[in-house]
Order: C-alpha cells, then structure tokens, then sequence
C-alpha cells in the first residue's frame, strides 16, 4: 500500500485533529493512497456539512469525499441523479441522496474477486475445500467493525436490483453470499463476524465475557447470539441475488455446505425442552450465558430459556432481530421469514436441478408456515384473530411488535401474506396502537414502534418506514415519512429517536435504517410517484 509523504500526512491529521467534524479537504497529489487521511466516519456523521439543501430544513450533505468512500458504482450515482432531480421537496432529495449510498461509501471494509485466493489446506481438507475462494465481501453494521448477518443483507437489498445492470455490484453481492456461507458454515448459532482471515483487517473484540455452546472461535466470530432470522437473512440475500440477476454463480460447494448447516440448525432447533416420549426434559443444543445487569442480554433458567412445547412444527430463536432475547423462544416474525425464504429456496434449487434437497426444503418450508398458522394466531378481546409475536407451544403468547426486521409489521414486505389478509389486517391495528401494543411510542415531537434494545423512550425510524410500506393510505404514508425527514437533522436517519426530543437519538451512522429509507422512497417512487415526484410517472429500476 501507498503510504502518504510524513508531512502531508501530519499536516492532514492535524487538520481532522483541530476540526474532527469538519468538512474533508482533498489533498493535493492524487498518485497517494488517502486512506489513512480520511476522517473517522463514525465522528464524521456526527456533524452537519455543507452544502445545504435547499430547503426548510436545510439538511447537510453527508456523503464521504469519493477518495474516501469503501465502494463505487456508477448504477448506483444514476439513480440517485434520476430520483433526486424529479423530488418536490429538497430536503427529501438530499435525505436519499445521502441514504441510498450509505452502505457503499461507508461500510464495505474489504472486497475482492478472489483469484489470487487459493484454498486452505489441512487436516479437514474436504471441509475446507474450496474455503474463501472465488469473491468475498466484508460488510460492516456502520460503527461497529463486524458484520452482522442480518444488517449487511439488508444493507445490501437497495442494491440487488442493480446487479443484473452493474458487474460491480454483482460481484460485491456475490462476495457477500460467499462471505456469509463461510460464517454460517463455520458458526451457524452465531450472527456477528470479524473480518475474514484473508482480509488481513484487525479483528476486534465485544468486550463480554460469554459462556456459549456450542463454543465458537473469538478471531472469527464477534457475537454469538442464535438468531434465527439471521439464517433466514443468508438465504434471502442468495434468493434476491438470483431474483433479480438469474444467476446461479452463488450455487458453489461451498453455499450447498452452508444451506446443509442450516437445515442441521433447524432441526435441532425444532426439539421441544421435554422428550415427548419420556417427558425427561433435554438440554438444548444452543444455551448462551452473559454476565450482564441488563435482562435482555442473557437467556435466563442458566442460559437454557424458557421450556417449550414439541409437536409445533415452529423453530426456537434464542433472540430476537434487536439482539434482545425472546421470552418465549417460538419468535413469530423470524419463523414467517424462515419459511418464505426456505420456499424461494426450494424454486431455485429445482431450477438447478437439485430436485432432492428441493424436496426437503420445501417441506421445512411448510412444516414451519403450518406452525404458524396453528400456534402463532391468537385471539385478541379488541381485535379479533392476531399473529403472536412469540409463544411457547403450551398456549403463552406474547403480543407485542419490536422495530427491528423481521418483525409482524413486515409480515407482508417478506411475502408471508399479503396486507389484505384478515390476520394481517388485524395484527396491523394492534401493533400501531398505544393501548395494545407496548411498545409503540409516543410522544411530543415523534411516535412508532420501538423495542427494550433502547428504551422506553426512544420510537425508531425504520418502523416508521416498514409503516408507510405496508400502507396504501396516501396520509398515512407521508406521515411516516415527514416524520423519519424532520427526525434526519443531520441529513442520515437514526436507529432511534427521543420521542419528545427528536435532537437525542442513538447513532448518527446506521447504514441498515438509510437503506431501508432508500428502499421506502424506490417504493413509494413505483406505487405512488405523486407523492414524492413532480409528475405522476411512476420509477423502477
């Protein structure tokens, strides 16, 4: 690597020293490698730069200088020119103009098409054959240096569009199906991942001191919370890819590896606490242990969870999508994206002629929707028949929405029914209710769907987006937006946002919420193009 002259390099780290918000300077000889020089994104996005929008809020413009942005594309500044030049309303534009890209210029820490990459020998040799060839992408949540399963695959999602149109963003893409199959094969309880080895980036440590089975190895895993949307996440991230390109490069030995892992995780997962047959009760193959004050970061009765139920056909989730653990672990919104992603993997595996494990997919498939439908739907006195947000299989349930995705709100966005559906309809009111759902906020300035990840305070944005994406109500759908705008004072969208003060949130830089922003606005772009654009014709990629 190009290093910077001792004093340009000085002089320029003095100068983000002095102004550490401040606007980037370009440097003056373009033949050095600016890495080192670039400002720290995470104190970056925490000020506002200029210029400024143009109109009443005057939002910031937030995007790295190109010299230090982590990826380009050229599909991707298209259509941002295309969207933000049709926009009414300035601010609006300027909003997107610095979400869409945010996982581009921001958090792709590593990426390469692998052909110097050869494969890693050793006594496992046909474990490993093939492990970490061909590309790889390294996707980061934003100010943590790790990539979470879920975060980096719905990251990605504004993109997967593009990729048929852009060699760059389908290799970028396919680096990211090949870098998770490698976490999911390795650990498939655990949903966050340091850097990969060949990467040659520093890994780093969360600072907890976990007791976890099965065990897992530090250098490579960052967290290891059983998630079982984070599964659903890797399979939804290679169906996307395939959607959108009709490639099937992703299909390598490697993937079909990871998809067996999977299946293994689901059925040990399937178990019930007690033997059916015996009623002697069998420990769980995950349990997670942390030394914590606070109840959501650990699993209780000695990191087992609460007993539950056999015969539901559901899968256990330790934890939720927020990194909360579950109370009752059967979690709803993770078992509705479990099976609509082991559905859409199940075509494309016959597609590929793999026709046997298309079979078995497809039953887990439907094991999993049956569950739902017989255990997931209870009956609430004010609104009728309603999905669960959790149960046990003895009859508990839990009724209640969190922000993050997969969530009840979102049952439609992952295809597990549509918005019309009478359930759906219900669980809908709810959920967007204060006196029924307990975590729906609100406030003097803001309201939503938050969740116990951050407080009773605090309302987060993205529900706010999945809101206006399940709607077909034009002021129910400006709202949302007006509101996660005017919440966006330094031209990014939050995780989350004081309900009455909407100048305390938590994050300046959330790569995952401005791309469900982007993906909100292409949305309502296709559905609802006079609402947001100066004329009434509709936008697609």
């Amino acid at each position: 690597m190009a290093r910077l002259p001792v004093l340009t390099f000085m002089l320029a780290a003095f100068a983000l020293a002095q102004n550490p918000g401040g606007d980037q300077q370009p440097l003056s000889d373009d033949k050095f490698d600016y890495t080192e020089a670039c400002p720290d994104y995470v104190q970056y996005s925490a000020y506002p730069h200029r210029p400024l929008s143009e109109g009443p809020l005057a939002l910031p413009y937030q995007r790295p200088d190109p010299r230090c942005r982590t990826f380009h594309s050229d599909a991707i500044e298209k259509v941002i020119d295309d969207l933000t030049s049709r926009m009414k309303d300035p601010d609006l534009a300027r909003l997107f103009e610095n979400a869409f890209p945010s996982t581009t210029d921001t958090t792709i820490k590593f990426h390469t098409g692998g052909a110097k990459y050869k494969s890693i020998k050793d006594k496992r040799s046909t474990y490993n054959e093939g492990k970490w060839e061909g590309p790889h992408s390294f996707v980061i949540t934003g100010d943590i240096i790790a990539e979470w399963l879920r975060d980096s695959t719905n990251q990605l999602s504004p993109y997967q569009s593009l990729a048929k149109k852009d060699p760059a963003i389908h290799q970028l893409i396919l680096g990211a199906i090949n870098t998770q199959s490698e976490y999911v094969i390795e650990s498939p309880y655990c949903n966050a991942f340091q850097p990969p080895p060949i990467s040659g980036l520093p890994i780093s440590y969360n600072g907890q001191d976990d007791a976890v089975h099965p065990t897992y190895e530090p250098s490579f895993v960052f967290e290891c919370k059983y998630e079982l949307d984070s599964l659903a996440h890797f399979l939804a991230l290679g169906n996307d890819f395939n959607d959108h390109t009709g490639s099937t490069d992703h299909l390598t030995p490697r993937w079909y590896m990871a998809l067996e892992t999977l299946l293994n995780v689901l059925e040990q997962q399937s178990q019930s606490t007690f033997d059916p047959d015996t009623g002697r009760y069998r420990r769980n193959e995950y349990t997670f242990s942390r030394h914590t004050n606070i109840g959501t970061e650990t699993l209780n009765l000695q990191g087992i969870g609460n007993p539950l139920n056999n015969g539901t056909g559901l899968v256990r989730s330790a934890f939720r999508p927020s990194d909360d653990a579950t109370i009752l672990p059967f979690f709803i919104p993770a078992n509705a994206m479990m099976a609509v992603e082991l559905r859409r993997t199940s075509k494309m595996l016959r597609a590929a002629k793999q026709h046997v494990l298309a079979q078995t997919v497809e039953k887990w498939s439907q094991t999993i929707t049956d569950g739902i439908w017989e255990h997931g739907v209870v009956r609430h006195k004010h609104f009728g028949d309603v999905f669960a947000y959790e149960v046990d299989g003895y009859g508990s349930s839990i009724l209640m929405d969190d922000a993050n995705y997969p969530s009840l709100l979102a049952l439609p966005l992952m295809g597990f029914v549509d918005r019309d559906d009478h359930v759906y309809k219900n669980t809908r009111k709810m959920l967007l209710s204060k006196q029924a759902n307990p975590y729906y906020l609100s406030g003097r300035e803001f309201h939503g769907i938050g969740g116990p990840h951050i407080g009773l305070s605090n309302a987060w944005p993205m529900s706010l987006l999945i809101q206006a994406q399940t709607s077909d109500n034009d002021a129910e759908i400006l709202d949302c937006i007006d509101l996660v705008l005017k919440s966006s004072k330094l031209g990014l969208v939050h995780e989350s946002v004081d309900v009455n003060s909407l100048g305390s949130y938590t994050r300046s830089w959330f790569a995952w919420a401005n791309g469900v922003f982007a993906e909100t606005i292409l949305d309502v772009a296709r559905r609802k193009p006079e609402l947001i654009f100066k004329d009434d014709k509709p936008y697609e990629i």
